[in-house]
């Protein structure tokens, strides 16, 4: 049987134990030249996207939970339920898709039909339109589903950022010391003990990433960005050049992901500062999901992430001062194995008998959490420009889900040649969700200017003095 994992089972959790979540993640492409017919839209879909199991299956539950829930095939599947056209509102500008987005985006999926839906949207200005892909989380993550863009396009498959990824795992040193077999006894107790060791430092630092990520999920703090998610939602995005990103990572030292948390962290700053709000050290924790998922893996819909839960330094004023305690405080959540603690404990509950699995997930979702403000995504796109139905595809934009009291979730995908920054936003909580998109973009231009400084601000005391908040 073809049963959810805990952590699939977990998205659906989290969505039951709120009436107001649609825990659906999204990704809007906009093409150029006139939409096509929606006969031609139908065939392609049916062609390309039903090849894959999860999108002709359903979710059956079994009685009382006693046993994982499982996929099934959906009875009297039609594609025509899961394609859908509309229109924006003149003059069909980005506010007015956005909104557009956020009203498809918050309506759950309807768990009786495979739950994913795709949009075609008209009435852009020129000469544009645009296809929304709407998937439920429990389906697939993020890197699944930029992949699953890529397989969708004319090219079938194309180069992504995610074997930067790869890259990068396959570089990092070894932790494990391989046990080595010998006649030779001197050698076998040293690589006996060698082995011991190194298992046992893996050991220490698991257990040192989940007591931060405990601590940090218990922290009760005053936070003005979290509470009770309402039904409605804002959607806004901004993107940036990478080349510019790129300057500032070889400027400063510091990754991709490192410049887009920090840019996040100057705009949430400036947020809270409009707000009558003080930003303190504790004032951004941030859900950061780290991708587990191998490169054998990479063309396999499902979910595989761990965590993170670094604070984001909004009490520190200085652009370059907030990059680099970013950097560093991104580095010590690595270091100190947070990423493996999630990934023990979703391996542990998978191992569980379905039933407990069921009640311990349940619980977990439905346990009032008051440290987190919000996610920060960063999903790997294409490397080149796509083609879709013959359509060039000119702008991909990331749609992340809000839930769990998170009233804002941020998405960031390179595609391109662009970093692009998708926001989603409680209606009530964020009227201003196109300044904080904004102010993203601005913060990001800011950091590129002082990284073509002849002499860049790069003050050794602020490495020495960061520190992780617990």
């Amino acid at each position: 049987m073809d049963r959810l994992s805990a952590l699939d089972v977990a998205f659906l959790e989290a969505e039951d134990a709120d009436r107001n979540v649609s825990l659906a993640i999204g990704v809007l492409s906009i093409l150029e030249g006139p939409p096509p017919a929606d006969r031609v839209v139908l065939g392609s879909v049916y062609n390309r996207l039903l090849s894959i199991p999860r999108f002709t299956q359903i979710v059956d539950r079994q009685p009382l939970d006693l046993s994982a829930p499982q996929w099934v095939e959906a009875h009297e599947f039609s594609v025509a339920h899961h394609v859908r056209r509309t229109a924006v509102p003149q003059p069909g500008d980005d506010a007015a898709l956005f909104g557009v987005v956020a009203d498809i985006m918050e309506r759950r999926l309807d768990r009786s039909r495979p739950l994913w839906e795709c949009w075609i949207i008209e009435g852009l200005p020129s000469d544009q339109w645009a296809i929304l892909m709407k998937i439920h989380h429990c389906i697939a993550d993020g890197i699944a589903v930029a992949q699953l863009l890529s397989y969708l396009s004319d090219e079938g498959t194309v180069d992504s950022f995610t074997s930067d990824i790869d890259a990068a795992k396959q570089s990092a040193p070894q932790k494990h010391q391989p046990f080595e077999f010998t006649l030779n006894p001197v050698r076998l107790i040293r690589s006996a003990i060698e082995t011991t060791a190194s298992v046992g430092s893996e050991v220490v630092r698991v257990a040192e990433g989940a007591l931060q990520i405990a601590t940090g999920l218990l922290d009760p703090h005053s936070l003005p960005l979290r509470g009770r998610v309402s039904d409605l939602r804002r959607y806004a995005s901004t993107q940036v050049s990478l080349s510019d990103v790129g300057r500032i990572c070889h400027a400063y030292d510091v990754t991709i992901n490192d410049v887009a948390l920090a840019a996040i962290t100057d705009s949430f700053r400036a947020a809270m500062i409009r707000r009558g709000e003080r930003p303190g050290p504790r004032s951004l924790r941030t859900l950061v999901p780290v991708s587990v998922r191998s490169s054998d893996a990479a063309g396999q819909v499902d979910n595989r992430v761990s965590l993170m839960l670094p604070c984001l330094p909004v009490d520190i004023r200085d652009p370059v001062e907030q990059l680099l305690t970013v950097h560093q405080r991104m580095e010590n959540a690595k270091r100190t194995g947070q990423r493996q603690a999630g990934s023990v404990f979703v391996s542990a509950v998978n191992s569980l008998p379905s039933g407990i699995t069921t009640l311990l997930v349940r619980a977990a979702v439905r346990m009032p959490q008051q440290s987190v403000v919000t996610l920060a995504t960063n999903v790997p796109g294409p490397r080149k420009h796509l083609e879709l139905l013959g359509h060039r595809v000119v702008r991909v934009v990331p749609i992340p889900p809000i839930a769990l009291g998170l009233r804002t979730g941020v998405a960031i995908l390179s595609y391109a040649d662009d970093l692009v920054f998708g926001i989603t936003a409680d209606f009530d909580a964020i009227p201003d969700v196109e300044v904080l998109a904004e102010d993203i973009g601005r913060a990001v231009v800011r950091l590129a200017a002082t990284a073509d400084l002849p002499t860049r601000r790069t003050p050794s005391a602020i490495l020495t003095l960061v520190t992780t908040p617990r």
